[in-house]
């Protein structure tokens, strides 16, 4: 399960900024995770839970905002949405893309107190 090791990341990342700034508590985390990133969100919850005990971002609600997915084609030579890894294009029914976008992901706000 690599979420367990992503949710270790991410901790790191908050308790890194909260501390810098301060902070007693960690309230929120907002997180952007690509639709292409192939993490799964209710895995990666219950990793978070699961890390926070007993630290300073112990109870903290992890809020998921997904990104949508989008590829390069090679033969149309333009960039189109894609929904899944594997999927062919939706212009021209090719599968020699290159994922461009929807494969990333990153903590985007934190709330402290």
């Amino acid at each position: 399960m690599h979420e367990m090791a992503i949710a270790e990341s991410m901790l790191e990342i908050v308790e890194k900024t909260a501390r810098g700034s301060g902070a007693a508590r960690v309230k929120v985390v907002w997180l952007e995770i690509g639709v292409l990133s192939q993490v799964a969100p209710e895995a990666l919850r219950f990793c978070f839970d699961a890390v926070t005990r007993g630290g300073i971002a112990e109870g903290a609600v992890l809020t998921i905002d997904a990104t949508p997915g989008a590829a390069w084609c090679m033969p149309c030579g333009e960039t189109v949405p894609l929904a899944r890894l594997g999927d062919a294009c939706p212009r021209c029914g090719s599968y020699q893309l290159t994922v461009s976008q929807g494969d990333q992901m990153r903590v985007k706000e934190i709330e402290i107190a």
